[in-house]
């Protein structure tokens, strides 16, 4: 069984203006007004690919909260499988699993793809928020840091 070696919190504490960039990156799409529900789908997709335990669980919360539907969470790791997916999400996917794969490459197929749903400025967005998903990864798998537990539900009798 895996154990964590350091923990989210140690991050933060240790290298506080190393986190504070990191996060930084990663609030730059949502602040230029990118869905924040396919910037989660995304960002959970990164994390399914580089094996990061605490970014996959952190996205699912955090798509949840976000209303990202159950199916879409579940689905997200087989998205080219089903149909529940959009054409700019499926773009988006597309540009995650080639900038998340890099020593495999990708050719211009995907390249127009996400050309096609996503404006020169979006793309460069949605390419930050991709690097930085990438960057929490190599962090959250390299540490093993725990992931976040569920909130339990407020009990609706109370």
């Amino acid at each position: 069984m895996s154990h964590a070696r350091k923990e989210y919190t140690d991050f933060q504490k240790l290298a506080p203006d190393v986190f504070a960039a990191v996060q930084s990156l990663g609030q730059f799409a949502a602040k230029a007004g990118l869905d924040k529900q396919l910037l989660e789908l995304v960002k959970l997709r990164a994390s399914q690919i580089n094996g990061c335990a605490f970014c996959v669980q952190y996205h699912i919360l955090q798509g949840e909260s976000l209303g990202v539907p159950v199916d879409k969470l579940n689905l997200v790791v087989v998205w080219r499988e089903v149909s529940l997916f959009s054409a700019r999400e499926r773009a988006a996917l597309a540009w995650t699993e080639a900038l998340t794969k890099l020593p495999d490459g990708f050719g211009d197929e995907v390249y127009v793809q996400v050309t096609a749903e996503f404006s020169e400025q979006e793309l460069t967005y949605l390419t930050s928020a991709i690097a930085s998903i990438n960057v929490w990864n190599r962090f959250g798998a390299a540490y093993r840091w725990t992931p976040p537990a569920r909130k339990p539900k407020a009990d609706a009798a109370a």
